[in-house]
């Protein structure tokens, strides 16, 4: 007799299910009720999920435990997202979960929504891990009624925490190094090509608009922003005059063209304007010089991130094409991840794909064809130059993300192997090997890392000797140290010495010693032990340097 096919539900008849449930506020288990009506009618299960009166009889709560502050909740976050088994979920489970019985089946097994997770649950604690529709479904029953479950959980505190928790987990996961931020990058050569196309337009503009009063002054004057500075200077024509021969050759940096700026106001063929006109013209071509002048700053801005972010990639190919690259490629860590034939070709996507609809020749270059290399080469080498760039450029993005401490060092060597090939290709000369080059950067930085740990020894010792050079107690040893008082002690005998040596440690045995040299061999301790403490003692001390000498004289 053929049995019928059975439902994959069915299975969950004899084992009984424990759900695992990770929230905002802590870890929550739950047991299963009814599993066979669940099993036979989850199509009706699903539809009651939504009633909690009918859903709560499905399943049961067993134990919660919370977090005890937010860090530890965000540290328990990211074990899970990277499928970490946490301590705290560790001990949770197994004081908790119902433990099978060693050289027996398990009857017991755990739900649990993410897949990682329940991997290494099995792995650890070797609990048995089901991931099944049903136990998605049960799960999310749990998710939309879960505060109502708990009971020391009031209205809105889960939402809360969900909302706490989804912003830490947001910074954590975006967190970055300020000043390694290439996204800075993207946005500062996005806006330095945009302010070249409008400074351009602009000054256009300023040209069109004061030739009409000053025709002539183009032809003298060719470059845009020099021009609007002039137009800022002269105004009118009318007010023009020889004592502004000195500010115009400044502006020119030529005497004589400023000269025959002057002479070509005098005969002037443009038409006369307003001094209203003049005002706005005036207006506009300072904006002109401002945004010229904003430009340069941001130009330096942009060198100061690309030497902190890609310092390999921009000695290579410079900082604007540089910049170029990792924006069209979105960032950094996608520019390290191209291979170098899609680097050499980065920018030049419509023509690859026309070239592929055609079926005609494919681009040979893309943004790098901007690079000083490709310029230099020769008509029929700038392809092999293109591909021998990329490979490199390649390298040195790759070595500018995953390094930890940024240097120059690998660029210029880079730099270097392809001035040397082009070198090959005009004379063919042989050049440098990659394993020399890679020796050479070697030496390089074993040399940087001995002159900085040569440079913070010579700190180390020159720290304590700034200290004892600002501390006003020793030069004043050195000269009790210094005093004459050891020869006239040694006329009158060798057994003297011995309490002026102890002065250092006992500053009163010297006026004993200097009265009767008799006392100073008799073992007296306590004696002098008393007349140590004796609070006489800056007396004694001022006889001993002012009467001692004249005493010893008169014995």
């Amino acid at each position: 007799m053929r049995l019928p096919s059975l439902s994959p539900f069915l299975l969950f008849f004899v084992m009984s299910l424990f759900l695992l449930f990770e929230s905002a506020a802590g870890y929550s288990l739950f047991e299963e009720k009814e599993s066979e009506e669940i099993a036979e009618h989850l199509g009706d299960a699903q539809k009651s999920i939504g009633d909690y009166s009918k859903f709560s009889k499905m399943v049961k709560l067993v134990a919660f435990e919370s977090f005890v502050s937010s860090e530890q909740a965000l540290e328990n976050i990211n074990a899970i997202s990277e499928g970490v088994l946490p301590e705290k979920l560790r001990f949770f489970l197994e004081s908790n979960f119902p433990k099978p019985k060693k050289g027996k089946s398990a009857k017991v097994q755990l739900g649990v929504s993410e897949e990682k997770l329940a991997t290494s649950i099995q792995d650890t604690l070797e609990f048995g891990c089901n991931r099944s529709q049903k136990v998605l479904e049960l799960l999310r029953g749990i998710r939309l009624h879960f505060s109502k479950f708990i009971k020391e959980l009031k209205e809105g505190d889960v939402e809360k925490t969900q909302l706490g928790l989804a912003h830490s987990y947001s910074r954590c996961k975006i967190k970055f190094n300020i000043n390694r931020a290439d996204n800075h990058i993207i946005q500062a050569i996005s806006l330095l090509d945009q302010l070249d196309k409008d400074i351009n337009t602009f000054a256009m503009r300023v040209r069109e608009w004061y030739g009409w009063h000053f025709p002539e002054l183009i032809k003298v004057v060719p470059d845009n922003i020099v021009y609007a500075r002039i137009v800022n200077l002269l105004g009118s024509r009318a007010t023009v005059t020889e004592e502004k021969i000195a500010q115009l050759a400044k502006l020119l940096t030529d005497e004589d063209k400023a000269k025959e700026v002057i002479e070509a106001s005098k005969s002037s063929m443009g038409t006369d304007i307003s001094d209203l006109d003049m005002l706005n013209i005036s207006r506009f071509a300072l904006k002109v010089v401002h945004l010229d002048e904003y430009r340069q700053k941001l130009h330096n801005y942009l060198h100061d991130k690309m030497s902190n972010v890609a310092p390999n990639l921009a000695s290579l190919i410079g900082d604007i094409v540089g910049a170029r690259l990792i924006s069209h490629a979105g960032s950094l860590v996608n520019l390290a991840k191209y291979p170098a034939s899609t680097v050499q070709i980065l920018g030049a996507e419509k023509a690859l794909f026309r070239a592929l609809k055609t079926r005609g020749n494919t681009p040979k270059y893309g943004l790098i064809f901007h690079s000083s290399f490709i310029g230099k080469a020769q008509t029929r080498d700038k392809g092999r130059i293109s591909r021998y760039l990329a490979n490199k450029c390649s390298i040195a993005s790759r070595i500018d993300y995953f390094s930890e401490t940024g240097t120059t060092i690998y660029g210029e060597k880079l730099k270097d192997q392809v001035e040397e090939r082009l070198d090959f290709y005009k004379t063919g000369k042989a050049p440098r090997t990659n394993a020399e080059v890679i020796e050479e950067i070697k030496k390089s930085l074993k040399d940087q890392n001995a002159m900085k740990d040569d440079t913070e020894s010579e700190s180390e010792t020159d720290a304590p000797a700034n200290k004892s050079a600002k501390s006003p107690k020793t030069p004043k040893k050195s000269k009790d140290a210094e005093e004459p008082k050891t020869p006239k002690s040694s006329k009158k005998s060798k057994e003297v010495e011995t309490p002026k040596s102890s002065k250092k440690s006992k500053e009163v045995e010297t006026p004993k010693s200097s009265k009767k040299s008799k006392e100073v061999e008799e073992p007296k301790t306590p004696k002098k032990s008393k007349d140590a403490e004796e609070p006489k003692t800056p007396k004694s001390s001022k006889k001993s340097k002012e009467v001692e000498t004249p005493k010893s004289s008169k014995k």
